[in-house]
């Protein structure tokens, strides 16, 4: 194919090439790692010549191969142009036309169309059943839960947990949900404060005979005149668990650790001194839940190639789901680019690298972690959940996982642990 792009042959015969069976996912998949290697190499000229044959593949209105091409196709301009320089980049980056217009993608949402975004398809959902479950059981019986939060979905998870517990034999448990006020800065952003969604949350819990206490904390204050750099929210996060009281924890509160979407945006390097932080807590429970995919490679073709084969899942499940110009829908995808431009296009402690089920059992077990199985319990109500949604979705047990498929194809995990007694 590499000779094909220097010779132009296949520009030559575009409307072969573009509307017959040559464009299926593994030519897709060809030319964008021609284009990566090209990139590599700083062979603009070849770079180009890949990126105008994508371009005239990709289409944000277009079939699930499409609408991923087109993302996929932005971040190879955006890395582009960061490793060439606006000089060396911009001949590339001419090739591309722009994309049209849609919903802007840093728009913050109200909670309702935080929950239509959420309710799309079971991607969240799955995590929010599964780790609800796990936490049932684990705090069965306890006068007094703690729930620390790390999660990305602005605590949609919560009103179906307190719904749970408010019917919880014996009456429902005192329950404090504290949450950290820096996040990782991904989508989907809420149009409302981590103060007000409390009171929100505050007046549900009533509603349903519980006690809930909300609280927002935050890290420290690392501006200086010596170290003007901004911590991220992860570094944020860690100087709070690494000061216990800041989190207020208290004697006799069974104290859980949940963290939905949160372990891909914490440095490759320091998640093994994160989950050291959170055993140090000493939590009844710890709940994780994340996309089932290896995208750290360091080398670029690997997570191009990571990048095309995991998240097409969520772009032909969506197909299914919703309208082509659904704005929910086009914000999913959105968000699914956004990732893509962090994994193909940014390198360094901003950029999102997800793990497969697999590595992040084995990392937990090396930290001192003990997996906690599903109960059947819970795996009931993740398949009626599943049945909510379109056939295509399903869900398996691997080890002492559960795992979100999509036509058999691993999506999203959720893994329950407690620390071993060693």
């Amino acid at each position: 194919m590499e000779q094909e792009l220097r010779s132009g042959g296949l520009r030559a015969h575009s409307s072969v090439c573009f509307s017959g069976a040559l464009i299926d996912g593994p030519r897709i998949q060809q030319l964008l790692l021609h284009c990566a290697a090209a990139l590599e190499s700083n062979d603009v000229t070849l770079a180009q010549q890949a990126m105008w044959v994508l371009n005239n593949i990709a289409s944000s209105q277009g079939d699930p191969n499409q609408r991923l091409t087109s993302w996929l196709l932005r971040a190879l301009v955006a890395r582009a142009c960061r490793l060439c320089g606006p000089a060396g980049a911009q001949p590339a980056a001419a090739a591309v036309r722009p994309p049209p217009s849609g919903p802007p993608r840093d728009r913050a949402m109200s909670v309702t169309e935080l929950a239509e975004y959420v309710d799309l398809t079971p991607w969240h959902r799955f995590g929010f059943t599964a780790s609800n479950g796990a936490i049932l059981r684990a705090v069965a019986g306890s006068a007094a839960v703690h729930v620390v939060d790390l999660s990305v979905t602005h605590c949609m998870q919560w009103p179906t947990l307190i719904d749970a517990l408010s019917k919880r034999p014996g009456g429902p448990p005192a329950l404090r949900i504290t949450v950290p006020s820096a996040r990782p800065d991904v989508p989907p952003l809420l149009g409302v404060s981590d103060e007000e969604l409390g009171l929100r949350l505050a007046n549900f819990a009533k509603s349903k005979g519980v006690q809930l206490e909300f609280n927002v904390v935050k890290g420290k204050d690392n501006t200086s005149t010596t170290s003007p750099k901004k911590m991220t929210p992860c570094q944020e996060l860690a100087s709070v668990l690494s000061e216990p009281p800041s989190l207020g924890l208290r004697d006799g509160e069974a104290l859980v650790v949940n963290c939905q979407s949160w372990l891909r945006h914490v440095v490759p390097g320091a998640r093994d001194a994160f989950l050291d932080a959170v055993r140090s807590l000493k939590p009844r429970l710890v709940t994780v839940t994340d996309e089932d995919a290896d995208l750290d490679s360091p080398s670029l073709a690997s997570r191009i190639t990571g990048c095309f084969n995991f998240h097409w899942i969520l772009f032909d499940a969506l197909d299914t789901s919703a309208p082509r110009d659904s704005p929910r829908r086009l914000e999913l995808e959105a968000a699914v680019g956004r990732k893509i431009e962090s994994v193909v296009g940014a390198d360094g402690d901003g950029a999102e690298r997800s793990e497969s089920a697999a590595r992040h059992a084995e990392r937990m077990r090396r930290n001192g972690f003990v997996g906690v199985g599903f109960d059947e319990e819970a795996a009931g109500e993740v398949r009626r959940l599943l049945s909510e949604h379109a056939t295509g979705w399903g869900a398996k047990r691997e080890e002492d996982m559960l795992v979100l498929t999509w036509k058999g194809h691993g999506a999203v995990y959720t893994s329950a642990w407690t620390p071993s007694q060693v």
